[in-house]
């Protein structure tokens, strides 16, 4: 007999608005989880809830900036008041302003949002979620990072710097929370249809991710823009595969919920098994 360990579960998931955030509050909500749906776009976090009520799941949002303590407090309090606790905390928001330091007069600013958000967000977002879980005896905490944390490439000072930081920080958490909460860090390669991709500032910055694989990335994208890829390419049950759709990611989000209290998945890195990365 299969059990579904989700259900019932009180879970805030931050950056609900869309990407892996939408697809993972949906799928949860589907699984009987009650969200708390948390964007600093409150109208597109809203429409996350709503999807989750509309298909018959449990669902509330609200507008919050990670990047503030005070802000996250309130959602925490709000999951309580909804739901009665806090059972997982999913730390999903985060923007990827991919540039080179020689686009530092057009990329400070980005950079210094990614800060924010990417690391404080991670920070605050434990910080808000932490005593509660302590006080409840038990709770779960995800944290986002990526596979650019893993090595410094060039065009990624900022962006890799942040997670390489969500990474270190999650399992220093781990080892202090020991027996208490529950931490994972969740890897993707990278995925091209989110909203990540629209917060880089230079294109030609993800070639440091690529290596010796650069030219053969770009023909692919070339020829996937012009529809004349083969299908092998966007088949997940090809060995080719090499357009990782975000539902994969979603679904290993699930997968770290549905176990459990007494097991932890400590780390996962998902990618397309075709991909052109090399971190």
């Amino acid at each position: 007999m299969t059990v579904n360990h989700v259900e019932g579960k009180s879970i805030i998931i931050t950056g609900a608005g869309g990407g892996f955030g939408r697809l993972t509050s949906e799928q949860l909500g589907a699984r009987g989880a009650c969200l708390t749906c948390v964007d600093i776009d409150g109208r597109a976090a809203e429409i996350s809830a709503q999807a989750i009520r509309d298909a018959g799941g449990i669902a509330q949002s609200m507008a919050a900036d990670v990047s503030n303590i005070a802000d996250m407090h309130l959602v925490a309090a709000k999951a309580i008041e909804a739901f009665g606790s806090i059972d997982v905390m999913v730390n999903n928001a985060g923007i990827m302003p991919l540039a080179f330091m020689a686009d530092s007069e057009t990329a400070h600013q980005a950079w210094m949002r990614c800060i924010d958000v990417n690391f404080k967000g991670v920070v605050n977002g434990t910080v808000a979620v932490h005593d509660q879980m302590i006080a409840q005896g038990r709770g779960q905490i995800i944290n986002i990072s990526s596979i650019f944390g893993n090595v410094p490439v060039v065009g990624a000072s900022v962006y890799g710097a942040t997670k390489a930081a969500v990474d270190y920080f999650s399992h220093a958490l781990r080892q202090e929370a020991r027996g208490k909460i529950k931490v994972t860090v969740i890897k993707p390669t990278g995925v091209r249809a989110t909203n990540l991709s629209k917060s880089v500032i230079n294109g030609r910055a993800v070639i440091g991710a690529l290596g010796p694989n650069a030219s053969e990335f770009y023909e692919a994208a070339q020829l996937i823009a012009q529809g004349t890829a083969p299908e092998a390419w966007s088949d997940p049950d090809a060995i080719h595969y090499n357009v990782l759709e975000p539902v994969y990611i979603s679904d290993a989000i699930i997968h770290v919920i549905d176990q459990p209290w007494g097991v932890a998945i400590s780390d996962m890195t998902i990618r397309a098994a075709g991909d052109y990365y090399m971190m």
